[in-house]
């Protein structure tokens, strides 16, 4: 019987109950064709790699991430709940040693899903991978964590949750955000003032291979990884680059994808895009599976595969080695954070930090406007606030006292708490208290 180098645990959840319409995209024969081709491949016929069953989320768990108004329930589904469970197994399986590596293998997705949720936008509603990073820190004591997302879409939601956090580095590999959704992702987007440096854009232009993928990886990513020297590092593995992906315009392929999570060697993977049902994700799920396992995946190829044909051009090289010199400096020397009076990308003012965004949700066609502060505090991370509305609905505010909060941001966390009950200017309050544990919710 084959062996696995590493052992593996595959956690599936295709959410047959849930799915944006019939003939979405995002519906449930993404994985059910991935889980035929795992088992017709005899996957789980080498000793080491396990299929495990997910778990079920709390709201608890939901809210130590997102604000959600009015409340989890109101929108996320169970399905969202178990896909978000899914993944905090994997994390628990590596954690406790059970597996040396993890694949959640569950839908729907997550990585569009900001820190304040008011519905869905890109197919996402409550960040998965935030969920189970946060799982873990809590659960197992604080982590150095990289994330890194190869979706073919700019990680947004990711980027939004973890802006502030000096301790959590995100990497997203995408297509140019100039020629796809979100149209967002660029290498002037590093980080709030407390941490430059620790979001790191890496846009690919439109008909990137495999060439221009590993190239950025081998020159950008891993430099970082090995300098940042993180506990765990998650890939937020959408497979939308791929080919055959009928909503986006790359050229990587199901090989490409296994070299590169081989270089990567993630202790978690998390599904997140992928739309070519049939053509792509049951060869890419099936090679990452194996490049995770340390099994040989040289053998992996999906239909209609021609390397000639998908192969980038002279220019696409050029350019992507051109970034592949510049952006490493962003990371290793980032630049002072300048407050230049746009209140996108935020300015200071006083001891705060203040920034403005206006947020459409595409997939629930909703409007969301929102000012976020962050208190810029010596002593720790600072307080972070955050007044939203969405559409002409009720204003609302959320909270959060950091983990590692000293005293005076913790009693300013609750007495802005406090003066916004006294004065009911709010219809919902949510306060995250990651220093004690503790996350309450108001409403008027």
């Amino acid at each position: 019987m084959l062996k696995s180098k590493n052992s593996l645990g595959i956690i599936f959840f295709p959410a047959f109950d849930w799915a944006i319409s019939p003939t979405h995209p995002e519906r449930q024969e993404r994985l059910l064709y991935t889980q035929d081709q795992l088992r017709e491949e005899g996957l789980f016929d080498i000793e080491g790699i396990t299929e495990y069953k997910p778990d079920v989320a709390a709201v608890e768990d939901v809210e130590r991430v997102h604000f959600c108004f009015p409340d989890v329930p109101s929108v996320a589904t169970r399905s969202h709940l178990i896909s978000a469970g899914g993944a905090m197994k994997a994390g628990d399986l590596v954690m406790e040693g059970k597996t040396d590596r993890a694949f959640a293998m569950v839908r729907p997705p997550g990585h569009h899903a900001m820190k304040v949720v008011h519905g869905s936008r890109g197919f996402c509603t409550i960040n998965i991978e935030a969920i189970m990073i946060e799982h873990i820190r809590e659960k197992y004591g604080h982590k150095r964590i990289a994330i890194v997302d190869t979706d073919c879409h700019h990680g947004d939601g990711t980027q939004d949750i973890y802006w502030h956090d000096p301790d959590t580095l995100f990497i997203s590999l995408h297509q140019d955000g100039r020629t796809l959704y979100p149209g967002t992702g660029f290498p002037r987007d590093l980080g709030g003032p407390n941490a430059m440096g620790r979001t790191l854009n890496i846009p690919l232009p439109p008909n990137t291979s495999d060439e221009g993928f590993l190239m950025a990886v081998e020159r950008v990513v891993l430099p970082i990884l090995e300098d940042f020297k993180p506990d765990l590092v998650i890939n937020s593995a959408g497979q939308d680059n791929h080919f055959s992906d009928p909503i986006t315009n790359m050229n990587f392929s199901a090989g490409g994808y296994a070299a590169m999570n081989d270089m990567l060697k993630p202790d978690i993977a998390v599904l997140e895009g992928g739309y070519s049902i049939q053509g792509a994700l049951p060869y890419v799920n099936l090679g990452i599976c194996l490049a995770m396992a340390g099994v040989d995946y040289s053998f992996v190829r999906e239909p209609n595969y021609n390397a000639e044909r998908i192969r980038q051009d002279a220019r696409t090289t050029a350019y992507i080695e051109e970034l592949c010199k510049q952006l490493p400096a962003l990371y290793f020397d980032p630049p002072e954070f300048v407050s230049k009076g746009d209140s996108r990308q935020g300015v200071i003012t006083g001891d705060r930090y203040v920034r403005h965004k206006q947020i459409y949700y595409d997939t629930d066609g909703i409007n969301e406007v929102q000012q976020e502060s962050v208190t810029l505090c010596k002593e720790c991370r600072g307080l972070y606030k955050v007044e939203t509305r969405a559409d002409s609905g009720p204003l609302c505010l959320g909270v959060e006292i950091p983990v590692n909060a000293c005293p005076e941001c913790r009693a300013k966390g609750y007495q802005t708490v406090e003066d916004a009950q006294i004065k009911g200017t709010y219809r919902y309050i949510q306060l995250i208290n990651r220093l004690d544990k503790e996350y309450l919710r108001y409403g008027f």
